[in-house]
């Protein structure tokens, strides 16, 4: 195979900036959630400036979505996110066994890179549930803590807007630790490097 043929043009401008930005939102939410979630004298950001700049980011994160998922709509990035039915639950297995055991091994990958198929089924899984699911469901409760007098007032006898603030907790920390898993395995391409060279240059480099 030639130099050519391994460099797939996967990540358009548009993907590239939505990325960079969504990864740069992420960190700064986190920082001031865990700020206002712990806070305290010591905290790195203090309490008022973190909820300042927390509803911001979290503004900004609303307009990036809503850029994300009309461009699925009307760009060919939505089809990446299409899970056949036929066949799933045997590619979740193959993609599992080459992760905890065929990756250790030098194997080739089961589901390689290709433009019809971008993400292998268990990121195609992964990314569906955070895209569709998650983040969504973080937008919506910190709109909710926003504007409280939009959120119902109590639910089976429990406070309406606390448990849309554990709710909002849950989902952002959840949202957190996958983002620390899909840091690790953008470690895990042609070298350590080259999946993130790709959200600079729009090249996936094939190993």
């Amino acid at each position: 195979m030639n130099h050519l043929s391994e460099r797939l043009y996967l990540y358009p401008v548009w993907i590239r900036i939505w990325h960079m930005t969504n990864a740069f939102l992420c960190l700064v939410l986190i920082l001031t959630g865990l700020s206002i979630q712990f806070s305290n004298p010591g905290t790195v950001v203090k309490f008022n400036a973190a909820v300042s700049v927390h509803n911001i980011a979290g503004i900004i994160l609303t307009i990036s979505y809503g850029v994300f998922f009309i461009g699925n709509l009307f760009t060919s990035n939505g089809t990446y996110y299409v899970i056949p039915v036929k066949g799933f639950i045997v590619r979740l297995q193959k993609q599992f066994i080459y992760y905890t055991i065929g990756i250790f091994k030098k194997e080739d990958a089961p589901f390689p890179v290709s433009t019809e198929t971008k993400f292998n089924p268990l990121q195609q899984v992964t990314y569906v549930v955070l895209m569709y699911g998650f983040i969504p469901f973080v937008i919506l409760s910190g709109w909710g803590l926003l504007y409280p007098e939009i959120t119902v007032k109590s639910f089976f006898g429990f406070s309406g807007l606390d448990l849309t603030d554990l709710l909002h907790i849950v989902a952002g920390f959840t949202v957190s630790i996958i983002m620390c898993v899909h840091v690790y395995f953008c470690t895990i391409g042609k070298n350590p490097t080259s999946n993130f060279k790709s959200m600079i240059n729009g090249y996936h480099e094939s190993h």
